[in-house]
């Protein structure tokens, strides 16, 4: 399930990807994904879709999150801010937890 990544150079494009990643994958209107989209109530998924987002994105660029990512996360502008730190193109995101913090550095030695 692998997507293409080679565009991604910062966290801009980390969120277009994720963006067309739910359009493409589950058929949400483009026009409901904004930043401060809910991805469960305001984007319409379900947990087990967003499970898939996240396998999706882990796989594509080599990321593993840790359990209780869910969480975390509860925006779309949250999860491209946390892929894009985990993967190195972002600062850290200041509303993760400090336990979550170290269980995402830990698994990921990309994180900045």
């Amino acid at each position: 399930m692998s997507r293409p990544t080679d565009d991604v150079k910062n966290w801009m494009n980390m969120f277009r990807w994720i963006v067309k990643l739910i359009r493409d994958e589950f058929d949400v209107d483009e026009a409901i994904l904004v930043r401060t989209a809910v991805l469960e109530t305001d984007c319409g998924l379900m947990v087990e879709q967003v499970e898939a987002v996240l396998g999706i994105i882990g796989e594509s660029f080599h990321l593993s999150f840790p359990a209780g990512t869910l969480d975390e996360v509860l925006k779309l502008e949250e999860l491209c801010m946390l892929a894009a730190w985990m993967k190195g193109l972002y600062k850290q995101p200041e509303f993760i937890s400090g336990n979550f913090e170290a269980r995402c550095r830990g698994a990921n030695p990309g994180c900045s």
